[in-house]
Formats: structure tokens, sequence, C-alpha cells
């Protein structure tokens, strides 16, 4: 991560070096907040945000959901994400809105404790890596199960709940790959450890439902409703670790990771051992909307 000079935080800019908080803040101990990613991307009109307002309301939900009081409107929030990209100068880069428990209350009830608001932007490249966007991942299905919705709240972006996939990622990669699926408690298909999964079969884009502990994913529906109106049949449904392996194609969608092909699960290939041409028509579609080279859906980009 490189740093940039400001970041925004509880109502003003502070320097990046100072944007601190106590060791006692309630959300280090217990994991009691919810965060956003957001990309912006250069365009000839300028940085574009994709989907801001989208992602700011989604904060939103996940601070209702998870019982944080959010004291600012989403409208405020839209454009401090935007100022914040002006006064660090950036052209692109990667948005991060936080929100959490601090200090006033070490018990398990966060009752009594201020909450932070804080909006950070920073460059950076593909999550996946440039060699995986273009020929790739290679992935394995995690020993780890993804949370259900009897323990959390997998469909919040609630930052507890992030320990999950941490420890999946962690372990895929120390077995030597790039990324982990996660299951969930039933053996379905959940998502990535950081991403949504999509599956093709004979022509047919399958992904998860968020009944099956998938994230409601900005990104997801971006990509569904672009293929859908390309032509292509799209279905929410079930899938199991068997449909990976019998998959033609599949690939990860999300704002860190945009549109990643995934090659082979589990040493195994998925179709031909490279990008199908759905996931590479996915890819054209997403990226040439939020890049602003494609006049599909202008409503998504919003200027800083």
């Amino acid at each position: 991560m490189e740093a940039t000079e400001y970041i925004w935080m509880d109502g003003e800019l502070v320097k990046w070096d100072d944007a601190q908080v106590h060791v006692l803040s309630h959300g280090i101990h217990y994991g009691t907040g919810a965060f956003e990613g957001i990309r912006a991307y250069k365009t000839d009109k300028g940085p574009a945000i994709f989907r801001l307002t989208d992602h700011i309301d989604r904060l939103r939900r996940s601070t209702k959901a998870l019982g944080i009081p959010f004291e600012y409107s989403v409208e405020e929030i839209v454009e401090v994400c935007k100022e914040v990209m002006r006064v660090n100068g950036l052209d692109s880069g990667y948005i991060r809105p936080i929100t959490f428990f601090g200090t006033g209350s070490i018990g398990l009830n966060p009752a009594g404790a201020n909450v932070h608001l804080a909006i950070a932007a920073w460059e950076w490249g593909a999550y996946l890596g440039e060699e995986g966007m273009k020929n790739g991942i290679r992935v394995a299905v995690s020993s780890w199960r993804r949370i259900g919705h009897n323990s959390f709240m997998p469909d919040a972006k609630g930052t507890g709940g992030y320990i999950n996939s941490a420890l999946a990622k962690t372990a895929a990669v120390n077995a030597g790959y790039d990324e982990a699926i996660l299951l969930n408690e039933n053996g379905l298909v959940a998502e990535g450890s950081g991403e949504n999964i999509f599956v093709v079969r004979k022509g047919v884009v399958h992904t998860p439902p968020t009944a099956s502990g998938a994230l409601d994913g900005i990104t997801r529906e971006s990509v569904r409703l672009l293929l859908e109106e390309d032509g292509h049949a799209i279905k929410e449904t079930s899938i199991t670790r068997t449909d990976l392996y019998y998959a033609d194609e599949v690939f990860f969608t999300g704002t860190a990771a945009e549109v990643t092909p995934i090659r082979e699960v589990d040493d195994r290939p998925i179709g031909d051992g490279k990008p199908g041409p759905i996931t590479r028509r996915a890819q054209e579609l997403y990226m040439g909307t939020a890049h602003g080279q494609l006049d599909l859906h202008p409503e998504w980009l919003e200027y800083a």
C-alpha cells in the first residue's frame, strides 16, 4: 500500500500518519465495525468512482444491521469520498470507508463507546495480479467454512466477519494457491475469500445466492446485468464442489478483484486451462464500463 497525503477522519482531513485510534478501541478488540471497498478509474472525463452511491448505501445498511450508529447521510459521505480523491491528487485508486466503535466500553456490549468514521484512498493495481487477470489464477477449496446466517451476517460487510476470509486466504496462499473458495456448512459454494464467484457450464452462467453465504456484491450485480444485457443466460442457484470441477469457465468478481478468471480449482484445470469466452466478455464489459469506454451504464460512474 502506497501512502497518500490525507485521510478524512471524523469530520476532518488529517495527515496519513495522524489518522490513529486508541489501542483500547472496541472495534480492535471485537471486530465491531463495517467497511466498504470502492474503485475509481481514470477516464477522459476525470476520475470516475464506480457505483459510489450504491457502495455508501450498502455501508449504511451494514451499520444498521450491525447496530453501529451512522450519523451522516449517504449524500454527505459520497461527497467526502470525492473530496478525498481530489485532495490526494488521485486519477484512479481504491477508496476505503470504515466505521467502528472506539473507546468508552471494553466489554462485549459496545454501549457507551464512541463511533469513528474514516475514509482513505490510495493507488492500487490488480488485486490478484496482472498475470492473474490475463491468464487466470489457481484456487483451492478451503477447509474453512463460510460463516453462516445463524452465526453472523455474511451479506453485510462487518469487519469481524473477515477473520473467516483471512484464515481461508492465508491457508490457500501458504499452500501455493492464489486464492480460496469457501463452502458453507451445507457443502455448497458460497464465494471466494473476498470475491463473488460465477460458474459457466454449457453456455449458462451460474452464481450462488446470498442465502448460500455470498455477499450481495455490487460488482457481482453489475457483471450479472451486463452479461444479461449482452444476451447471456444467468441463473442464481446452488453450486456444489463438483460443479466447479465440471465447469467450462469459472471467474471471480469484486471491487478489488474486478473480473478475475480462474484457470484451476484444486489442481484441476477449468475447461482448457485458460480464460474462456464468457469470462473474457465479462472482463470487456465491466472494465469498458468502469473506464467510461462503453456507454452502457453511465449512471454507475460518479466523477470526483
